[in-house]
Formats: structure tokens, sequence, C-alpha cells
């Protein structure tokens, strides 16, 4: 930066003993008398600085455009001295910056079923009601739509259409509905126990393609029989109407997990006289499922040698049965 040049007076009587007995008023002009005479240094700028390149031109061209300035001003500093001046931009505008947003999704993401129905899996995580019915035969038929021939992954961790304390939450035919899109569809159904499945629920699990119906390890089935709905103040004749179509529904029910379990009716309607659980080897038993899915059982059982390999590596020799 430029040193500041001295001041030159505008007269030569001036003088410094002279000046303290001056007036006030005297002296300011003086001072602005000295300013308009001598050319003020100009302090090393940006040149790219558009307001500070303004303010230094009309610091050196109009002195008085900053010297004299109202006292009481509404007006922020300095911003007067441009035709149209333009504030800087706000917080929020500098927040989405391309610097902030670079590495934010272009788009919301997807929702969760949305995401799964992606990779062609259907997951039933709530009681049979019609709310989900809908939505589990609407991404079933989807699917087919999309691809007929790749299978089509059925998740399952339901009551049923019962609540875990046995409270009535939906009709069986939710149940039904389900399983009748299920045997619709030409495409195969792999079903996933991940939790529980009773009643209809299990029923569902059973219906998947032959070979392919699994259970996590900690997931549990039960079979029971259907339940009738609270009958309040109906009449007499409205509750044994009533009962009479639980009891097809139980018989329904009773067929189709005895065709998919490969069990006798009989068999099937003795354990559902009362609820049946089962675990996953208890499943696997009764025909409900096909595999327990532990991480890595195949490849494990794969690599378990037969018992005659293991005495040959040990240099155990087999007597002859003489």
């Amino acid at each position: 930066m430029a040193p500041m040049a001295s001041s030159v007076p505008c007269s030569s009587s001036s003088s410094s003993s002279s000046s303290s007995s001056m007036p006030l008023k005297h002296r300011n002009f003086n001072i602005r008398c000295a300013v308009n005479s001598t050319k003020i240094p100009m302090p090393p700028i940006n040149p790219k600085d558009p307001f500070l390149s303004k303010l230094a031109s009309v610091a050196a061209n109009n002195p008085d455009a900053l010297f004299s300035r109202p006292q009481n001003s509404d007006t922020p500093p300095f911003l007067d001295i441009y035709d149209s001046p333009k504030l800087m931009a706000t917080p929020a505008q500098v927040e989405r910056s391309v610097s902030y947003n670079e590495h934010r999704p272009r788009r919301p993401p997807p929702d969760l079923p949305s995401l799964l129905l992606h990779g062609r899996i259907v997951y039933i995580g709530m009681p049979l009601v019609p709310a989900v019915t809908e939505l589990v035969i609407a991404e079933l038929m989807y699917l087919q739509w999309m691809d007929p021939k790749e299978p089509i992954y059925l998740y399952i961790n339901s009551t049923g259409t019962t609540r875990d304390d046995g409270e009535t939450v939906g009709m069986e035919s939710e149940g039904f509905a389900i399983y009748d899109a299920m045997m619709q569809l030409k495409n195969k159904i792999h079903t996933v126990a991940v939790g529980a499945a009773i009643g209809q629920a299990c029923l569902l699990l059973a219906a998947g393609s032959k070979g392919k119906r699994f259970m996590m390890p900690h997931s549990k089935a039960m079979i029971q029989q259907p339940r009738a709905p609270s009958s309040g103040l109906m009449a007499a004749s409205d509750v044994f109407i009533r009962a009479k179509e639980v009891i097809i529904n139980r018989d329904t029910l009773v067929k189709l997990l005895a065709k998919h379990t490969e069990n006798s009716e009989e068999t099937v309607a003795n354990v559902m006289r009362r609820p049946y659980y089962m675990d996953a080897t208890r499943a696997r038993e009764f025909g409900v499922i096909d595999k327990i899915l532990w991480r890595g059982q195949e490849q494990i059982m794969t690599d378990v040698s037969a018992p005659e390999v293991w005495d040959k590596n040990a240099g155990i020799k087999v007597a002859d049965a003489t």
C-alpha cells in the first residue's frame, strides 16, 4: 500500500498556531479542501470484486460522495452508490449451492416395499387384514407381469387372521385370497418364514413351490382352527350360520394343509384340535417346509466326507465280518 500523501492547505496563512484558534466551521472546510486538492492513494484490491472496484472508483473521482453522507440513513453503507444495488445471497441460497448438494440424491429414495419389490421380494409382516391382502396380491400380479419366468420370494412374518393373543382381526377369506393368487401364478414362489407363520400364514408358507420352502432357524410355525369373530348381540340363527361358515373354513384349511404337507387329512385335523406349534426342525418333519436356512449349511454338508473316507484318512482298517 502506498503511503498517504500530506494535505495541502487552501490558504498559505493557515498554520498550526492559527488553526487552533480558528472556529470549528472553518477547520472542517480546510480539511475538505485538503482532501479535494490531493489524490487519495488507491489500496490494492481484488479486481474481480465488483463492490470494491466501484467503491474505489467513487473514492478516486468523487470523494464527497463518501465523506458527505447523511448521519441517519436507512440505506446500508455505500449501497446507494450503485444504480441497482444487489444484496448477497441469503444463507438458504448458499446452503442449496452445488458444493453442498453434490453428494445428495437427485430424487427422493423409494419407499421400503418398492425397494423390496425391485428385488422380487414380497414381504408379509402384518396380520392378514384386507389392506395387506390387497397389497400382496397386487405385488404378486405385478411381478408376474414383469417377468413370468423369474421366481418370486415371499417372506412371511405374520400371525394370520388373528393377533398374537388370539383375537380375530380378519376373515379367513383373506388368507384364501392370497393362496389362490399364488396358485394362479406362472412363477415359482420361494416362501421363507422369518419370524412367525401362524394359521393362514402357515398355509401360505407350505404353499410355496416344492423344494423352495424355507424357515429361519429360530422361526415358529403354528396351525390352528379358524376362530369365529365376536357375535355380539346377533340373533341365535345368525350365530349358527356364522358357526357353520367357520366349520367350512376349517375343513378347507385341513384339506389344503394335507395337500401341501403330504399328510393325511386325519393327521392334520388331529394336530389342529389345539394350537400346534412347530420349530424349524419339526416343521420340516411335518412337511411344512423343505429346508432350514442355516448360513452356509449346504457348503458345510458338501465338505463333510463320507465315513469310509474318514476311516481311510485316519488309517483305520475295517475287519472282515467273518
